[in-house]
């Protein structure tokens, strides 16, 4: 039975957590269903239990939520100060006069604004996220660039909708009209790359080009109401043809390694940066997919977590199997391959682990010890864009998950 399905019959949330309990011995779950009838708001990276439990926990002074407060707060991106630079056009890609930092800051800049807002109250930051949004809304009109305009529209079109999915009803937000960016301006670059893939080879393009136009079209989805935009994305995930489905992302299995199943991500013979960011893609889209009902953090056996499991393992610098990994490239689907798992950004730190491993341990209550290790000894507590690097990759997840999963 799905998640959904789960939630009918039992009659709320308390059931979900009973059926998680019974841990690692069947994984079980994840059955795709269709768009929820009615969507939940919030209902992408943060449901209104994590936004209450957050609060909560910061007014009390407790750890380790505090501890991601004050992360999220020392932030200038979450200044109540921050100015917008709205643009027309936006570029990203070689060959271009790319502008696409100013997109990426002020969207980073947005979501932080909107959490302090949430979490504490203020209308001063409310104020200023309710203004970065509008104003992109009313200026916005053209994505383009090399295919990086691609990467463009799919990592800050899955942001932009989550920072205005928690401001969603604040007095003098424009919903209609940011609804209506999303939809004119990022969703058909999301809708093209996902149908023709830039006139490539299906296999051409790494998992994480799929991973973020899919969790933009999702998020787009969830932000307008639009069930079949949902469900479009939803399909992907279980059966897309490119490389962000997840029997794709995740191609091969490695059973009972030292008593762990593990999956070998697509991207472990690229590099180990590109990898854990495909962490944070797949995990935001599981989350956002979660709190509209959908379990795919259990879909196809729990193959997502035996990907997170492979990619921490290694990452701790264990040893771990590597099956030979073959695709083709370019229009004419050359032939390539990996045959070793790549060592390049090894134990690259980014903020995409909290958010797996409370849903994994805390929620489900399975046993994750690579998980657990990568976030406990490496990250946490997470901060977000602005505190892993100026450029585009320390912008690529919106972070702060120990304020907003820690259970």
């Amino acid at each position: 039975m799905s998640r959904r399905g789960l939630l009918k019959a039992a009659g709320g949330l308390a059931a979900a957590g009973a059926a998680g309990a019974a841990g690692t011995a069947a994984f079980g779950g994840g059955n795709a269903t269709a768009a929820p009838a009615t969507f939940t708001h919030p209902g992408m990276l943060h449901n209104a239990g994590d936004i209450n439990r957050a609060r909560v926990r910061v007014r009390e002074g407790t750890d380790p939520w505090l501890s991601g407060w004050n992360r999220l707060t020392a932030n200038p991106h979450s200044a109540s100060t921050w100015a917008p630079r709205p643009l027309a056009e936006v570029y990203r890609g070689s060959g271009w006069e790319q502008n696409y930092p100013v997109l990426y800051n002020d969207i980073a800049a947005a979501y932080q604004n909107a959490l302090r807002y949430q979490v504490s109250g203020s209308t001063a930051h409310g104020d200023c996220a309710r203004d970065i949004l509008n104003a992109w809304s009313s200026t916005l009109r053209v994505l383009n660039g090399s295919a990086d305009r691609f990467l463009l529209a799919g990592l800050q079109g899955w942001q932009f909708a989550n920072a205005a999915e928690l401001m969603r009803g604040y007095p003098g937000f424009e919903l209609g009209r940011f609804q209506d960016m999303m939809v004119n301006v990022f969703y058909p670059l999301n809708n093209q790359f996902l149908t023709e893939h830039n006139g490539a080879c299906i296999t051409n393009y790494w998992a994480n080009w799929d991973l973020c136009n899919m969790a933009s079209v999702l998020a787009i989805g969830i932000l307008c109401d639009d069930g079949p935009l949902y469900d479009q994305a939803v399909t992907y995930f279980t059966s897309g043809e490119g490389n962000g489905s997840i029997q794709h992302a995740v191609p091969f299995l490695h059973p009972n390694v030292d008593g762990h199943d593990l999956g070998q991500w697509q991207e472990s013979g690229r590099d180990q940066g590109h990898t854990v960011m495909g962490m944070g893609q797949m995990g935001a889209f599981c989350e956002m997919a979660w709190n509209q009902g959908e379990d795919l953090y259990g879909y196809d056996d729990a193959r997502f977590f035996k990907a997170a499991q492979y990619v921490a393992k290694y990452n701790l610098g264990q040893d771990v199997p590597f099956t030979r990994y073959t695709w083709g490239t370019g229009q004419s689907c050359a032939y390539s391959e990996h045959t070793v798992i790549s060592s390049a950004s090894r134990g690259q730190v980014r903020p995409v682990w909290a958010l797996i491993h409370f849903h994994y341990n805390r929620r489900r209550y399975w046993d994750d010890p690579h998980i657990r290790d990568m976030y406990y000894g490496l990250v946490a507590p997470e901060g977000g864009g602005g505190d892993y690097g100026s450029t585009s990759g320390g912008y690529d997840q919106l972070g702060f998950g120990t304020l907003m999963y820690a259970k």
